[in-house]
């Protein structure tokens, strides 16, 4: 009985190796973005992290953004910062001292 118990147990365990989301969806992004005012920053999402990394390229350093709720697409913000993409793709900056500005992505990177 003990020895069934246990194999049961083993199988279980085993079989919960093999779930969760497909490989994709844990790997590292990236994304790099070209603002309408010049702004240049790059996103880094983590696996099984919620948060977004943004590094700006004009030498103002990096700011974590956390999720935030939102209506429609994702929104990130922090220090001042806010982050949102919409369901479409419409991506926008807000920094501090600076109007929003609408910001294309140009290209995506993965890696593990």
């Amino acid at each position: 009985m003990i020895r069934g118990g246990f194999i049961g147990v083993v199988t279980i365990v085993a079989g919960c190796c093999f779930c969760g989301p497909p490989s994709s969806a844990r790997a590292t992004t990236f994304q790099n973005y070209d603002c309408a005012d010049d702004t240049r920053f790059t996103v880094a999402f983590y696996p099984h992290d919620s948060r977004a990394f943004v590094h700006f390229r004009d030498g103002r350093g990096t700011e974590t953004l956390r999720k935030r709720l939102a209506f429609s697409g994702t929104r990130y913000s922090g220090n001042r910062v806010t982050l949102k993409i919409s369901k479409s793709g419409r991506t926008t900056i807000k920094r501090p001292g600076r109007p929003e500005t609408v910001c294309e992505l140009m290209s995506t990177g993965g890696g593990d």
